[in-house]
């Protein structure tokens, strides 16, 4: 019996996970331990996403959130090193680059328990991002790395991992298959366009996170400011994590769009579905818009997601109000081909498991 414990603790790695466990699920010989450091704590933020996505209730949740970087890491590497002890997994496997990815590996590598990494390779080139620290040194100490594009791949290589003692493999993006298996679903379960009254092909979906953007008022005010005079022509909704919710009402930033709570995946879905296109600092709603058919302008300076960037279905704009209107107003009609396999086609988690049934 192989022994995998998978460590989440926000949104897009919820989606990522459903995707493998579903894979894990058809092999008798496997058997999948989920820990929830409880990073994103708001409930429609985690624990509806367990419900949606079919997968166990993890068997343990931390409930660790709201403290600094070194606070949050140190007690989810404390947690997730009395889990390991206890249960003694042959892998660890975390995804993407968050706080708790990087808790999970320096837990588990320091116990000699191999890592795999699901999601590596990405990179900013930005290290003032907690996110690219998080990547690199996740990266670095993995066993396992699976790349999900040939510019993650071409990261690993230039930064010399092929002389390190770890297994580099191209599979794609998981993101994709969730996406597709989803997307089946979503119409049936989502209520969210009547609820709101919205019009299909005619607003536009937002959402601001990054710390780069909340964290810096003028950032954010700028962002704001460009949004508000965007839906005065087209609807704009945001979906608000409650941490840029508060953000704003204490500084009194007055958006004028529509702003609503936190919301499910197959929520999520239909707004991709049926938005005109989508403006985001998030990594994994950059390349949900692309897997969905819509143009994505990224209030960024720079992304992960290159090949999004090099094939024209993605603007980067920062956070000036001029040029995200300017993008705005010369992308909003643009024709774009979406037929391109840029993250595979929905076997990345086959591949994912393939890999570690023969991993010694």
């Amino acid at each position: 019996m192989i022994k995998i414990i998978t460590v989440v603790g926000a949104r897009p790695q919820f989606v990522k996970a459903a995707a493998v466990s579903r894979e894990i699920s058809k092999h008798s010989n496997i058997k999948e331990i989920i820990i929830h450091t409880g990073q994103h704590f708001d409930q429609n933020m985690s624990d509806i996403f367990f419900d949606e996505m079919e997968i166990p209730k993890p068997d343990y949740n931390f409930n660790i959130n709201g403290l600094g970087h070194g606070a949050m890491t140190g007690q989810m590497m404390e947690k997730i090193e009395e889990v390991l002890l206890k249960e003694k997994p042959n892998f660890l496997m975390v995804y993407g680059d968050t706080n708790s990815t990087l808790a999970g590996a320096l837990a588990a590598k320091k116990l000699h328990i191999k890592v795999i990494h699901v999601e590596a390779g990405l990179r900013s080139f930005n290290m003032s991002m907690p996110e690219e620290i998080n990547r690199i040194v996740t990266d670095r100490i993995s066993d396992i790395l699976f790349c999900p594009t040939e510019a993650s791949l071409s990261n690993l290589k230039k930064e010399g991992f092929e002389n390190f003692s770890s297994t580099i493999i191209k599979n794609g993006d998981v993101m994709q298959d969730a996406a597709i298996y989803y997307s089946q679903k979503s119409s049936l379960r989502s209520k969210i366009i009547n609820t709101h009254s919205l019009k299909a092909d005619n607003f536009i979906l937002t959402t601001v996170h990054r710390a780069e953007n909340t964290d810096d008022l003028t950032r954010l005010g700028s962002i704001i400011s460009a949004l508000n005079q965007i839906h005065t022509e087209m609807e704009v909704i945001c979906p608000l994590h409650p941490r840029t919710s508060k953000i704003i009402e204490k500084n009194n930033l007055k958006p004028k769009f529509k702003i609503i709570d936190p919301i499910g995946y197959f929520d999520m879905i239909e707004l991709l579905k049926n938005c005109k296109l989508v403006m985001t600092d998030s990594g994994g709603v950059q390349k949900e818009a692309f897997f969905f058919g819509k143009p994505c302008i990224t209030l960024r300076e720079e992304t992960e997601w290159v090949e999004l960037v090099d094939n024209g279905y993605n603007i980067l704009v920062g956070s000036d109000s001029n040029k995200i209107l300017e993008t705005y107003q010369n992308f909003k009609n643009r024709n774009l081909d979406f037929n391109k396999d840029l993250y595979g086609k929905g076997k990345s988690c086959e591949l994912i498991l393939q890999t570690i049934l023969t991993f010694n």
